[in-house]
């Protein structure tokens, strides 16, 4: 992949980025802060975004989304590489709790 060809892939990213987050702040607000894990003020800065002032912000070349997930511990959890055996299911609840827990201390 050249330099044009990732440009326009974060171009895209960050357009569908901008497009998913504001469709999920006006179904429900509460739900996209934590599944974003944004802030209040951020939230109503990307809901307020017009489809044009949405294209000029997506087509910057810094990708605007960023992994939330900083630790061993959550990706071996959400991987399932931290037990072998483990169920899934509750692998990622845990998952969730330690990222919920983390959203609230934001």
């Amino acid at each position: 992949m050249n330099a044009d060809q990732m440009l326009a892939e974060i171009r895209e990213a960050n357009l569908s980025y901008l497009m998913l987050a504001q469709t999920l702040i006006r179904a429900d607000r509460e739900q996209a802060l934590y599944r974003l894990g944004i802030s209040e003020e951020t939230a109503t800065l990307i809901s307020t975004l017009s489809p044009a002032q949405i294209m000029k912000i997506a087509s910057g070349n810094t990708l605007l989304c960023a992994f939330r997930m900083n630790d061993d511990l959550v990706w071996g959890l959400l991987t399932n590489h931290s037990k072998p055996g483990a169920n899934e299911s509750v692998s990622r609840l845990h998952a969730s709790i330690l990222m919920a827990g983390r959203h609230e201390h934001a």
